[in-house]
C-alpha cells in the first residue's frame, strides 16, 4: 500500500469523525431551592428589647435562603395585645407570615379557637385567614363557616356562609 492512499484513508476518517459526530451539548441545570440546613426537634426564640416576642418549634426543620419549613410546628406569637397559639402538620415561616398547612388549631389566651385545613397567620398585622372550611369557637359558642378573616388586635371577624349557635348573655341587675 502506497503510503499516500494511508494518509488519504486517516485524513478522510478524521474529516468524517469531525463532521458527522457532533460534541454533547451538556446544558447547566439551575441549583434550584437548595436548603442551607436541617435540622429535628427544634425551638427557635426570638427576642427584642421587651423580651420574648416570638417561640417557633416542631419536629424537623428546614432553613432556605427566605424560609424556613417546619413539620409539627407549633407557634406561638406574644408580640400583641392577646397571645395567640398555633399548632399544624407543616407550616412555613417566611417574612413575619406563617404558611400553615393540615389540622390547624389557633388558640388565643382569651379562650377563642378556631380550627381548619389551611390558614395564614401575618405576625404584623395580627391578621390570620382561613380560606377553606372554619369552625370558630369560644364556650358553648360555635361558629362554621368558609373564608375566615380574623384580626387579633382589632377584634374583628369577617366570613362567609357563616352558621352560629350563640348563648345570648342577659344583662345582669
Amino acid at each position: 500500500m502506497n503510503i499516500n492512499y494511508f494518509f488519504l484513508a486517516v485524513s478522510f476518517l478524521l474529516l468524517t469523525i469531525l463532521f458527522a459526530f457532533k460534541p454533547l451539548e451538556i446544558k447547566e441545570q439551575p441549583s434550584g431551592d437548595v436548603p442551607l440546613f436541617s435540622i429535628t426537634s427544634f425551638v427557635m426564640y426570638e427576642l427584642d428589647i421587651k423580651g420574648l416576642i416570638t417561640t417557633m418549634n416542631g419536629t424537623t426543620a428546614t432553613r432556605y435562603k427566605d424560609r424556613y419549613k417546619v413539620e409539627e410546628i407549633d407557634y406561638t406569637d406574644s408580640s400583641k395585645e392577646y397571645i395567640a397559639n398555633m399548632k399544624s402538620k407543616s407550616g412555613v415561616y417566611k417574612d413575619d407570615v406563617v404558611y400553615l398547612d393540615g389540622n390547624i388549631v389557633y388558640k388565643r389566651e382569651d379562650g377563642l379557637t378556631f380550627e381548619t385545613q389551611k390558614a395564614t397567620y401575618n405576625k404584623k398585622t395580627t391578621l390570620a385567614i382561613a380560606d377553606g372550611e372554619y369552625l370558630l369557637y369560644r364556650g358553648e359558642n360555635r361558629v362554621i363557616g368558609k373564608g375566615l378573616h380574623y384580626n387579633s388586635s382589632q377584634e374583628t371577624v369577617s366570613s362567609k356562609d357563616v352558621t352560629a349557635k350563640y348563648q345570648i348573655e342577659e344583662r345582669k341587675k
